[in-house]
């Protein structure tokens, strides 16, 4: 085998935004650390939000905690990518901080529902990439949400109604994951985000790397 005989700058790139959804329970929040753990490149989009922290919360780390007027401003002025009102709290995903990383050639890692979803694809189709996670059967979603003993016995019922006008939108997505094993679907979504990264169209460095290789 012949060894590289240099060792070239890497081939300049945008970064794209990785949305992960599912039903609760699926095992989105537990792919998303693992993603986060195993790819320096990718990060979490901090979201911006109207409720007052909770404890043990750090202000632009667990989200970035605003008035209700700033949050306002900044959806009335296109500053957010998606955002939603839940129990009376805002909540959004800031376009400035992302378009930064974007354009530094780095990923961010959403975790919204298929509404914020909607609203990313309106907002940056270009620059998304959409997972959505499934259970591998009802009952074993229905196992995992007792398994995690947080919830009583009527908001699991409550979450299992919920679930499946949630996958009633899977066909919205780009990808589907089956979670039926966590390290088997953190390797999927990794080969999604690779294949992704490679896509012509974000590799904005290609044409003056193969201008330079071929002599041109």
């Amino acid at each position: 085998m012949t060894e590289a005989t240099d060792d070239p700058e890497p081939i300049a790139r945008r970064g794209l935004m990785l949305v992960l959804s599912s039903p609760s329970g699926a095992g989105k929040t537990s792919i998303s650390r693992a993603l986060l753990q195993r790819d320096p490149l990718l990060s979490m989009s901090v979201s911006v939000t109207t409720r007052p922290p909770r404890p043990g919360e750090t202000d632009g780390v667990d989200y970035r905690f605003i008035d209700a007027a700033g949050f306002a401003e900044l959806a009335a002025t296109g500053g957010l990518l998606e955002h939603a009102t839940v129990f009376g709290n805002s909540y959004g995903s800031p376009r400035g901080p992302v378009e930064a990383t974007l354009a530094a050639g780095r990923d961010v890692l959403f975790d919204v529902d298929w509404q914020g979803t909607q609203q990313l694809r309106q907002n940056a189709r270009a620059d998304l990439v959409s997972v959505f996670i499934l259970p591998p059967s009802r009952s074993e979603l229905e196992r995992r949400l007792h398994g995690r003993a947080q919830d009583a016995d009527a908001v699991v019922r409550a979450r299992m109604a919920k679930a499946g006008d949630e996958m009633s939108h899977w066909a919205e997505y780009d990808y589907i994951v089956v979670n039926r094993m966590l390290d088997v679907a953190v390797a999927e979504v990794l080969a999604i985000l690779q294949a992704e990264r490679l896509r012509r169209e974000r590799q904005s460095g290609l044409a003056e790397f193969v201008q330079k290789i071929s002599g041109m």
